[in-house]
């Protein structure tokens, strides 16, 4: 494995952490071995110590007091070496060639390349390029090239469909893997077994029995040290025509004929295809964005967005958007979902919220019931990975009443699952060659062919921001973009399950 910005956060935060689980699990091939490339000048050691210090954070992420398996560690680190190179010298890649012990195809391939770009968006064109130029590319003696792209992947459609024709000119489809850690976490995964498997829910997923669909991204923190990533990009770019997109297409997607990478991709493309594309004038009406002023989380005041590092004092990025989606196909007709993702908002909460239709409330009639119990199935991403299942049932007692119960599954409780950072199972896939959980570029530009007349809107029209505190909710608009429908959102800080026992035996 070849990781390009092996010095930077993402390579310290996710790669070698999940790199890290994989040999704990012996998941690695015997002859695995990782060269790390990157502009800052750091001696192998100096690298190896820098990658310690995070997997260890990650180890003790939970509030575990864990050591790193240091067998386990000597073995990763001592196949681990770094490259000091520059992405857009082609002499790089020449060093990079030697380093990996090919000296210009005399020897023939020495073995199979994981090309991992964990770079910025603007380097992926480039990078590629140069991999073909240099004949690192280049598949043959039964050898393969495996290209792993991070995201954003083009930010609006034109660039995503030029950055499409650019590495397709070096590379076949099939080399091409481009990543998206959600699709590594384990409910997400869970979602078609859940669907497809069960004859209790696959009949009622459907117009007829569902009456919408809430699906939320939120985030408590900030842009950290981001800012001048954020400010070219947004939460919308950021999160919805990938992250946020694949969590919908998980849903409303059709039941695939195999669990062949193609055929679960297709169905995913046709999911994201099928969503409407607003015109400009709608996109108020379904659209709205947001900016955090200062605010207060977990009893600490944290600042605004405009006055955090690297952001411009008068910003109108957005940190928080919220879509009504309407998917015009024979499953979803009428069946809205509303997408909501930010930062700086009241918890950290990733959930897939199902809202079934009610019962008809005439047999309730002269009681002290008012309305039957609302239905919900809960598909927690993170923190907490599992499912819930919310109905109401009678308080034991004389008078008729009605309480909201929950049954609730954790993966943590039910398997006893190891702190896992998501990428685990996608870097598995590359290696093993399966595509099913990455995005094909058909995929990937129906979600910006979605989102664009909201990003070419929102350019041409000054926001008023900021509008909501850091702390909260969000916006008082996206509240307004449910209540117009007769709905509302679910509290992103409604989480726990005593939380939600208290307030089902104190509101029945």
């Amino acid at each position: 494995m070849v990781i390009f910005g092996a010095a930077g956060d993402l390579t310290k935060r996710l790669i070698v952490p999940a790199l890290y689980n994989l040999a704990c699990a012996n998941l690695l091939p015997r002859e695995f071995a990782i060269v790390g490339v990157d502009l800052a000048a750091h001696t192998d050691d100096d690298w190896h110590a820098s990658l310690a210090e995070m997997t260890l954070a990650f180890v003790n992420e939970d509030g575990r007091n864990e050591q790193l398996n240091q067998d386990v560690w000597k073995w990763l680190t001592s196949r681990m070496s770094y490259l000091q190179g520059d992405l857009n010298d082609p002499a790089s890649y020449q060093k990079l060639k030697s380093k990996l012990g090919e000296t210009d195809g005399k020897n023939g391939s020495s073995g199979n390349y994981v090309f991992y770009l964990a770079i910025a968006d603007r380097f992926f064109g480039t990078t590629v390029e140069h991999l073909g130029q240099s004949g690192l590319a280049a598949e043959n003696n039964g050898n393969w090239r495996r290209i792993v792209i991070e995201k954003p992947f083009g930010h609006d459609l034109a660039s995503a469909q030029a950055l499409d024709k650019q590495i397709l000119k070096v590379l076949d489809e099939s080399q091409i893997y481009r990543i998206d850690h959600f699709l590594g976490k384990e409910t997400v995964q869970n979602i078609m077994m859940f669907r497809f498997a069960n004859g209790l829910f696959e009949p009622v997923w459907n117009r007829d029995r569902i009456d919408h669909v809430q699906i939320t991204v939120a985030e408590t923190v900030g842009v950290e040290r981001r800012g001048r990533f954020y400010e070219r990009t947004g939460a919308l770019r950021d999160m919805v025509p990938n992250h946020v997109f694949q969590l919908v297409a998980m849903t409303a997607m059709e039941a695939p004929n195999s669990f062949s990478a193609d055929a679960v991709r297709s169905e995913k493309a046709k999911a994201i295809g099928a969503i409407r594309v607003c015109h400009q004038a709608d996109v108020p009406c379904n659209a709205v964005r947001g900016q955090y002023g200062a605010g207060e989380i977990d009893g600490q005041t944290v600042a605004a967005y405009r006055q955090e590092p690297d952001v411009s004092p008068d910003s109108d990025i957005e940190t928080y958007v919220a879509l009504k989606l309407a998917i015009e196909n024979w499953r979803w007709s009428g069946v809205p979902f509303y997408i909501r993702t930010g930062k700086r908002l009241a918890n950290r909460k990733t959930q897939i919220a199902i809202k079934f239709k009610d019962t008809p409330a005439a047999l309730l009639r002269n009681t002290q019931v008012k309305a039957p119990a609302p239905n919900w199935l809960l598909l927690r991403i993170q923190p907490d990975e599992g499912i819930s299942f919310e109905f109401g049932a009678k308080i034991p007692g004389p008078v008729m009443t009605l309480g909201e119960v929950r049954m609730d599954f954790k993966y943590r409780d039910y398997f006893g699952a190891a702190p896992a950072t998501g990428y685990e199972t996608l870097i598995y896939d590359v290696m093993i060659g399966d595509a099913t959980l990455f995005q094909r570029a058909d995929n990937i530009e129906a979600g910006w062919r979605v989102v664009q007349p909201v990003l070419d809107y929102w350019a041409a029209h000054k926001p008023a921001f900021p509008n909501y505190a850091a702390g909260s909710q969000g916006p008082a608009e996206a509240e307004d973009l449910l209540k117009h429908d007769g709905r509302e959102w679910r509290p992103i800080h409604q989480g726990s399950l005593a939380h939600f026992q208290a307030n089902a035996v104190t509101n029945p």
